[in-house]
């Protein structure tokens, strides 16, 4: 089955822009290599396309987050917001992170037969993407691991990729 066309056209070509959405699409390709599917979206508003791409370099560079557990989790939001793009576009910076292959796998195949910490971790990113939070079980198991801080950390990046993930879906670009 072929994807639905989105349904909005992509911004793919800076001259469809204006000045000062030229300089938001220029300085996005600078930080990324290249302009991702999220912002293809985003910049039918240059500003919050900015202000998008500057939150997700801090999660992607300035958390405390070991870059395997940003990835893991980064992954598991994909998979619970049932974004393939979110998934397919980390599966390499998973793997470079460190995340193994049988931990991608199982993840991918909704198993339970994630290793303890994978678990707690993807445990929580369900949670927080699901219709209920997270027990308190599953937040206490997760927190055990990582802390308050990694926490709010955790936290934020599921919610950066499911924003990415549910604005790629409202317009059939996921």
């Amino acid at each position: 089955m072929e994807p639905a066309e989105p349904r909005i056209p992509l911004i793919t070509d800076r001259e469809a822009l204006d000045g000062s959405g030229r300089a938001v699409f220029d300085r996005i390709v600078e930080s990324r290599g290249a302009l991702l599917r999220p912002f293809e979206l985003l910049l039918h508003s240059p500003v919050m396309a900015e202000r998008v791409a500057e939150l997700g370099h801090a999660i992607r560079f300035d958390s405390r987050l070991s870059d395997a557990d940003r990835e893991l989790a980064t992954l598991a939001a994909g998979r619970a917001t049932g974004c393939a793009f979110v998934w397919e576009s980390h599966l390499g910076s998973a793997r470079a992170a460190g995340v193994d292959e049988e931990t991608i796998v199982a993840l991918d195949a909704g198993s339970s037969g994630l290793p303890a910490r994978a678990a707690d971790i993807v445990a929580f990113v369900r949670g927080v993407c699901g219709p209920e939070p997270a027990s308190d079980e599953t937040f206490r198991a997760a927190h055990d691991r990582l802390g308050d801080d990694a926490m709010v950390e955790l936290a934020l990046t599921v919610g950066y990729y499911s924003m990415l993930a549910l604005t790629m879906r409202a317009f059939r670009a996921c």
